[in-house]
């Protein structure tokens, strides 16, 4: 119990250290992830930033495929830190490198890649298991790649 009112403390004190306002969009998702077997995304992200050098996105996606020629559905979560610090550039901030990490039921794995816009994402990392039973049989873990494309609500009104 003294463990949690100290964690509240500390989130409570630094928050109000924060002078900057954050902005929040919304984001409806689409993709590709390879993770020992091949999964197409469908899902949505809250992109939130006070300036346009960092970025911090959180999503929730489902993950769909064939595993052992069985259809299988994966809910999947991840957070994103997008990063540029390049300043005075004709197009500003056309790319942003991506640190990040999602989890499943299944397997978690920490990403790195690059986005374009924050639009067109293309990272990779290593899954390891968290169960080995895997899905339908198939142990989910080794090489991950993810290719993403996030549609800002903004452009569908």
């Amino acid at each position: 119990m003294k463990s949690k009112i100290f964690i509240l403390f500390i989130l409570m004190t630094f928050g109000g250290f924060a002078k900057s306002q954050l902005t929040m969009h919304k984001f409806i998702t689409a993709g590709y992830v390879y993770q020992n077997q091949s999964f197409g995304e469908i899902g949505g992200k809250l992109l939130f930033l006070s300036n346009d050098d960092v970025l911090f996105r959180v999503g929730a996606s489902a993950l769909m495929g064939s595993a052992n020629n069985k259809f299988a559905i994966m809910p999947k979560v991840n957070a994103d830190f997008l990063l540029n610090f390049q300043k005075n550039v004709d197009f500003y901030h056309a790319h942003y490198f991506i640190l990040g990490a999602e989890a499943t039921n299944k397997y978690i794995a920490p990403k790195a890649g690059f986005s374009l816009f924050g639009i067109l994402d293309l990272t990779g990392g290593y899954g390891f298991s968290l169960d080995k039973d895997g899905i339908n049989g198939k142990e989910l873990k080794g090489l991950n790649i993810n290719f993403t494309i996030n549609i800002p609500l903004v452009l569908l009104n």
